[in-house]
């Protein structure tokens, strides 16, 4: 999905799909988006998937800072729909149908939007089990400073020919969250089972204290572990995938974008992953991280990033002068499986790339998010209110926030204009990228004390490490605060903040 300023309009047609719309659009208007079924080919085998489509007939939705989200959203799918717009902090509580009763779009039905877009790389997905079977795209509204560089949007899956709710029965779990957070939306029940899920012994983790962990007596990788917890190691990937995609495409048939000698590229990667965390990796060039989740940071350079589910990053990289073929992979965490696409100029030799790295990924961590700091921070403040949030687990792949489940959760309370800080502490084996919506927020401590981080909607917490972020209440709605993980969500991992 390559874009440079100059063919930006062009290429996108933006002036034609995002113009400000007054009334309520007829029927017979082409909506702004519509999501559709279609047939992708993955490892040599036809798969049903879902689509999201613009009018301009690209996936997703790419426009410039100052448009608005405005006109039809149509279903044109056999299930009911829940989507979410996901980073986008302007639109308010009933514009977004993935609220606490927020009700399912029928199929043939449509929805009526209009908000501001937020300027950053964001995405849409479903908030059902449907965003497995990639019902999910690219949201991006290009900064007006973004400057004269060319955009590479590079969209993360992890796929599965069995269906959603296969892959939850396989987890020995039942959906929890479609069976009552919207009303009816068409939820893929799967069968509860009493066994945890494949080499992770079910325990009730949420009743274990903290004191440990907010001592630094215990370290992201499972050093230093409380009594209770000897014998057990930190793990990923709980689920069996067949295939890692970035655009739709394997590495037996990646994608490759033109770039040109000597000039710079700015990747704009969203993790859509339903259980995969990724590392980023840029090989023989240097990137420059500048955004992560939408939001402007101070520039940090390395080689290689995480992106947990969820998670979006911006990495400038340059082009050396005298050419050639770059393989930019995403590898999953703790794993040597990968994707990813190649950036090449002209007439330059694309080798065959090996799904597999020569050596694991290692876990993720807040390492880089201790490492970055906001280009535009939030003012010192004194928090109005602090929650603490443990995250657990129970037998029967029973993932929970304070020992209860959505549905039995007790929602957090807040008032417009406050000043509310979150400490998320994870007794677990797994990591959990926890999401915000309505909000973005600073992380402003770990265990390596205060520091002023960026500004996320979705953070990493690691096992046996607690994480505090900061936001300001800035408009009434009861917003879901969950894991990004869709099988740990769909089995309880969600509860609510209250806005008034």
């Amino acid at each position: 999905m390559p874009i440079t300023r100059r063919s930006f309009v062009a290429a996108t047609g933006v002036a034609a799909f995002v113009a400000p719309f007054s009334g309520h659009p007829s029927s017979a208007e082409t909506p702004l988006l519509t999501v559709a079924s279609r047939t992708l080919e993955v490892n040599g085998k036809p798969a049903k998937v879902f689509g999201i489509e613009g009018r301009n007939g690209h996936r997703g939705l790419i426009t410039n800072e100052g448009e608005r989200f405005s006109g039809i959203v149509r279903n044109a799918t056999a299930d009911p729909l829940v989507m979410h717009w996901h980073g986008q902090v302007h639109a308010a509580a009933d514009q977004d149908r993935a609220r606490p009763n927020g009700g399912a779009l029928a199929p043939a039905a449509q929805d009526i939007h209009d908000f501001l877009l937020t300027p950053g790389t964001h995405w849409m997905h479903s908030h059902q089990l449907t965003e497995q079977q990639l019902l999910a795209a690219p949201m991006i509204t290009r900064e007006r400073d973004a400057g004269d560089v060319q955009d590479i949007a590079v969209m993360l899956h992890d796929f599965a020919f069995r269906s959603p709710a296969e892959i939850l029965s396989e987890l020995g779990a039942a959906n929890a969250h479609e069976a009552g957070a919207h009303g009816s939306t068409g939820s893929l029940p799967g069968g509860r089972a009493s066994s945890p899920m494949p080499g992770h012994p079910g325990m009730n983790h949420g009743s274990m204290p903290m004191g440990g962990m907010m001592h630094g007596k215990m370290n992201h990788r499972g050093g230093g572990m409380m009594p209770s917890m000897a014998g057990m190691r930190v793990h990923a990937n709980d689920v069996r995938y067949d295939a890692y995609l970035a655009n739709d495409r394997t590495l037996d048939d990646p994608e490759v974008v033109r770039v040109e000698k000597g000039g710079t590229a700015r990747l704009r990667i969203v993790n859509g992953g339903t259980a995969t965390a990724f590392f980023i990796d840029t090989g023989a060039l240097e990137a420059e991280c500048i955004a992560v989740d939408g939001s402007r940071c101070q520039p940090l350079k390395s080689r290689r990033f995480p992106l947990a589910q969820g998670q979006r990053i911006d990495l400038l990289v340059r082009i050396p002068r005298e050419g050639g073929a770059f393989p930019i992979f995403a590898q999953v965490e703790a794993d040597r499986r990968r994707t990813g696409i190649i950036l090449t100029t002209a007439g330059a030799a694309i080798a065959k790339l090996d799904k597999s790295a020569l050596e694991d990924a290692p876990y993720t961590s807040l390492a880089l998010d201790e490492r970055l700091r906001a280009m535009t921070p939030l003012p010192e403040r004194k928090a109005d209110r602090t929650y603490h949030l443990m995250l657990g687990e129970e037998v029967g792949y029973r993932w929970t926030i304070n020992g209860k489940i959505h549905g039995e959760h007790q929602s957090l309370e807040a008032r417009v204009g406050e000043r509310i800080e979150i400490m998320f502490m994870n007794p677990t084996m797994m990591m959990h990228p926890m999401h915000l919506h309505g909000h973005h927020f600073q992380v402003v401590g770990s265990r390596a004390g205060r520091f002023s981080g960026p500004v996320r909607d979705t953070i990493i917490v690691p096992p046996h490490t607690p994480v505090m972020v900061a936001f300001d209440a800035d408009k009434p709605g009861a917003w879901y605060i969950h894991c990004h993980h869709l099988y740990h969500m769909a089995t309880g991992m969600m509860t609510e903040l209250s806005v008034s």
